[in-house]
């Protein structure tokens, strides 16, 4: 059976691999960044609608400032990023499947949203509404796993920063295959793969489903 290889972050990742066997396939977590919260202060909360959440992460690594920030309703990318919203007490208004421009396009463009995000994630530049960004977590590369079982393998890639770090890591190629979660993340990989697809929607689930298919893949010729 094709191996599945999960790159993202803990615990996401073990969620991922989770879910991956739930659907019969031979996945494994390995990591390629470790999440670790930010010194940080909350802007007063008077001066916006709501808080746009990109991650789970912004959550579970928001600490105390999050306390004051927790009568703004919460706009979240993903359901699992909403549910983690939901868990810390948040009130959730709306909730996207399908990338952070898709969730802001369907939301009322007059917002002004606080962005608690992590370093290295963008805000969306063209954004209608007013977003102001505040990184309170950020993603630091691990030592150099042990990539021994990638050869013939599916590998996941949930970020362009995943993406440019295996290929970092990786210089045989051509047995691997990369399902990338957006068209970014399959830039940020480069070429020389068996094959690099993206995802229909940004989503885990999208990404899985790409994963499986590609299980049962031939060879190009």
């Amino acid at each position: 059976m094709t191996r599945v290889l999960v790159l993202r972050p803990e615990p996401g990742a073990s969620a991922t691999v989770e879910k991956a066997r739930e659907r019969g396939l031979d996945a494994i977590a390995v990591p390629l960044f470790t999440v670790e919260p930010l010194a940080w202060q909350a802007p007063e909360p008077i001066g916006f609608d709501g808080l746009l959440l990109t991650s789970g992460n912004a959550v579970r690594h928001g600490g105390e400032g999050l306390q004051a920030l927790r009568r703004l309703k919460v706009y979240a990318v993903g359901e699992a990023t909403a549910e983690a919203a939901r868990v810390a007490g948040f009130n959730v208004a709306a909730t996207g499947d399908a990338g952070v421009d898709r969730l802001l396009s369907s939301i009322d463009p007059d917002l002004k949203l606080l962005h608690l995000c992590g370093a290295d994630r963008a805000t969306p530049s063209d954004a209608r509404q007013a977003i102001t960004p505040v990184a309170i977590y950020r993603s630091t590369p691990l030592p150099a796993p042990d990539l021994s079982s990638a050869h013939g393998s599916v590998a996941l890639v949930h970020s362009p920063r995943a993406g440019a770090r295996l290929a970092e890591l990786v210089h045989d190629r051509g047995s691997i295959a990369v399902a990338a979660i957006s068209a970014a993340a399959a830039a940020a990989v480069g070429g020389r793969w068996r094959v690099v697809e993206t995802a229909e929607r940004p989503s885990d689930e999208a990404l899985l489903a790409l994963a499986a298919s590609l299980c049962n893949k031939p060879d190009p010729e």
